[in-house]
């Protein structure tokens, strides 16, 4: 992996895009904009890592602060009915260069047509906060085509009816998958459904100098030593930072957007990994830290034009936080019923199988059918989490004895799968982002307060989608299935804080993500997203940055 320039490539001189923040928005828009010939500082307040970096230690890397901060250090507060406010780090996504895309699993699929069009197709009944998004799923389907090239995707096209419009097919063929995936194939098809292979961020073949997958298993919440999965740090920046164009300031926290006296954008205000003070100026500003953390930077920079915070003029910065409605099934097969065709000669496969055929609910017809997607995935290979899984599916939860029996038939005697099941987080006035004004990080800075009041709709249609799993793994032969979680949340899917629109006084940015009140500063993130669709969004957020990159490179040409 290619590292950052120094630091002192770009010092003090005024670049033409300064970006706050790394991931998947802040990380695509930088390598789109040097690539095409500008200079590009990209703040990001965690370390850069490498893959050598990088272990298969649950305890190091999952329980403790290796992606996200300790809630001594750098808590949200979280929030939900009347109970208090508690510290959490649970509404962090990752906090390093390239953010989440470095603990991702990958799962790169498309929003649908209609994801766009929510308020024509149920209008105000489900809120006023359900509004249309101002551009279609054709404009943003060409920036679909570039990420699955330029990060590298892997997967097969044509599969099922309900598939999203595309060019042509995959870049690379799917990830090898386990001979268990017939085990789904035959449940869905024997319920008239149509599985398909899911298509992942991961290099099934070498790809821009990159590494195939070694099959660990180790995707979600990991990253890759290999630097087959897409991050931005392995597909995008080494190739950005080749140009001679990109500055990359890890350890870089910034706590204000600065603007002169007319109103616009003159650069960002940051600590260092010392704790001094810098000041990067910049002819455009983007804020892409996340839905929450870019509302928090934008009510941070309070000035007498906007006393309430940046781009707060009508109040909306913050409003509308939205995630992904999260479900979760299981099912157990037992492996000696199983024939010699299904049993797995490895056990470092991947699944890969998907269903969309409840993108809309049959049986919802007429109301709020809004459904999502059913992701078959194999257990992960983590022990303390799977130990804590079997534990709690009992009442009481399982300890000593039971539960050794437990793990002993979890490894030896059945085969899981689990089923993740996305779907819609409908925007309600109730979840939104403040600024806490007692609590402070360790830079002394107020914490974001995350206010949790999800719609019930979503609930619903969780559980409808979560029995679906159930009956697709029951068709295909579980002897014992179960449910983990219906209507939760996914925290690290964040949307809707700065929404995208045509309307200054009923969203935060225009159509082309740049600010309708400071003309040079644009939001690349998915804070843009009026709603969050059936499918994780980080492919999404991708495709936009490409989007808005050509916009300010137009803008910038005119």
């Amino acid at each position: 992996m290619t590292g950052p320039l120094d630091s002192g490539a770009l010092a003090g001189r005024e670049v033409d895009v300064c970006i706050v923040g790394s991931g998947g928005g802040g990380g695509t828009l930088a390598f789109a904009l040097a690539r095409a010939g500008l200079s590009v500082v990209l703040l990001e307040k965690g370390p850069y890592y490498r893959e050598s970096d990088f272990s298969h230690d649950e305890i190091d890397t999952c329980r403790r602060s290796f992606f996200v901060p300790d809630t001594k250090d750098e808590p949200h507060l979280l929030s939900s009915g009347p109970a208090a406010p508690r510290k959490t780090n649970e509404c962090w996504i990752a906090c390093c260069v390239g953010g989440g895309t470095v603990h991702m699993s990958g799962f790169f699929y498309r929003l649908h047509p209609e994801d766009f069009r929510m308020r024509a197709r149920y209008g105000s009944a489900l809120g006023e906060e359900l509004v249309d998004w101002p551009i279609d799923y054709d404009e943003l389907a060409p920036y679909y085509d570039r990420v699955e090239q330029e990060v590298g995707v892997s997967g097969l096209a044509g599969q099922y009816p309900s598939e999203p419009p595309r060019s042509g097919p995959y870049p690379m063929p799917p990830l090898a998958e386990s001979p268990l995936a017939a085990l789904v194939d035959r449940g869905a098809r024997a319920l008239g459904m149509h599985p398909f292979s899911t298509p992942r961020a991961v290099a099934s073949q070498p790809w821009n100098g990159r590494s195939a997958c070694a099959y660990c298993m180790f995707c979600g919440g990991y990253g890759c030593e290999v630097g087959a999965k897409s991050s931005v740090p392995a597909a995008l920046l080494g190739r950005a930072a080749a140009t001679g164009l990109l500055d990359i300031r890890p350890h870089a926290m910034a706590f204000e957007i600065v603007l002169d006296a007319s109103g616009r954008a003159t650069g960002v205000r940051y600590l260092d990994q010392g704790g001094a003070t810098q000041e990067q100026r910049a002819r455009v500003v983007s804020v892409s830290a996340s839905a929450i953390e870019t509302a928090r930077l934008l009510l941070a920079s309070r000035s007498k034009r906007f006393p309430d915070g940046l781009l707060n003029d009508h109040g909306l910065v913050g409003k509308t936080l939205g995630f992904s409605t999260i479900g979760r099934a299981w099912g157990e097969f037992e492996r000696a019923s199983l024939p010699e065709s299904l049993r797995p000669d490895s056990p470092l496969q991947f699944l890969q199988r998907s269903i969309q055929d409840d993108y809309f609910l049959r049986e919802r017809a007429g109301a709020y059918d809004k459904g999502g997607t059913l992701n078959f995935i194999l257990p992960h290979k983590n022990p303390i989490h799977a130990a804590e899984r079997l534990a709690q599916r009992h009442s009481p939860w399982l300890w000593g004895k039971p539960l050794m029996e437990a793990l002993r038939r979890y490894h030896h005697d059945v085969h899981e799968i689990e089923c993740e099941v996305f779907n819609e987080f409908l925007p309600t006035p109730g979840t939104f982002v403040s600024l806490d004004p007692s609590v402070k990080d360790r830079f002394g800075l107020p914490v974001a307060h995350v206010h949790l009041a999800g719609h019930p709709e979503d609930r619903t249609n969780s559980e409808l989608l979560v029995a679906r799993a159930r009956a697709v793994l029951e068709a295909g032969g579980a002897s014992k299935t179960g449910v983990e979680t219906v209507g939760g949340t996914m925290f690290v899917l964040q949307h809707g804080t700065c929404r995208f629109g045509t309307d200054p006084k009923t969203s935060v940015l225009d159509p082309s993500c740049r600010a309708h009140a400071v003309p040079n500063l644009y939001v690349v993130d998915g804070s843009f997203m009026p709603t969050s669709g059936g499918v994780p969004t980080t492919m999404t957020i991708m495709a936009n940055a490409f989007r808005v990159a050509d916009r300010i490179l137009s803008r910038r040409h005119r």
